[in-house]
């Protein structure tokens, strides 16, 4: 089973630190090691990590965990991300979202800078299709509400209706507008005023299965 990146640091920290002295450490040292103040939140990765076999409770020690050697060339580098809805590559949908979503598929870690703000939505329609986007394929999303010009973006548009698109934003006398660029030389751009478009998130990368 897969590990986030801090489950991973916490379980090679607690097998390095078996390896030089001969025990496990503390809660308060593993996050001493980390910067995390709160025991709670070390014992809680620590218990995830119990939980997926990666340690296991110490038999000669009260509170003590120990690496379980026979995976410890299994931990997996490769992030585990959910995959939340549907998003238009065409014209808007109304915005689908599943926050209770179980589906999960590994992502590279290159497209995952934050893994807890990141997350996975499937394409539907072919409005990118000039940048290799296709309908049914899964495109890796970073959270943000602030995007530059040029980036391809998860916009909401008037509160309900989602897209991907080329995020463009200009000043005029009226007002900022955004515009909303497709990568088909067959669709228009949807020019909005700014205060119209939410953006959920920014491209970071895309996944196909053939």
């Amino acid at each position: 089973m897969a590990l986030t990146r801090r489950q991973r640091e916490i379980y090679e920290f607690i097998r390095d630190f078996v390896r030089r002295n001969g025990y496990s450490p503390s809660l308060e040292e593993i996050g001493g090691h980390f910067g995390l103040s709160s025991v709670a939140t070390v014992h809680k990765h620590v218990s995830h990590l119990v939980e997926k076999g990666y340690l296991q409770k110490a038999w000669n020690r009260s509170r003590s965990v120990e690496p379980v050697e026979d995976v410890t060339d299994e931990v997996s580098e490769t992030p585990s991300l959910p995959v939340l809805g549907t998003v238009a590559a065409g014209s808007p949908i109304e915005a689908i979202e599943d926050a209770g979503a179980t589906e999960r598929v590994a992502v590279p870690p290159d497209m995952v800078r934050r893994p807890g703000e990141t997350f996975v939505l499937r394409v539907r329609g072919d409005s990118m299709i000039d940048e290799q986007i296709r309908d049914g394929d899964l495109v890796v999303v970073e959270s943000r509400q602030q995007a530059r010009n040029g980036e391809t973006v998860v916009a909401v548009v008037d509160g309900t209706d989602a897209t991907l698109k080329r995020f463009y934003r200009s000043r005029g006398k009226s007002g900022d507008t955004v515009k909303l660029v497709p990568a088909n030389e067959r669709m228009e751009p949807i020019e909005v005023p700014a205060a119209n478009v939410e953006i959920r998130g920014v491209l970071r990368g895309l996944l196909r299965t053939y």
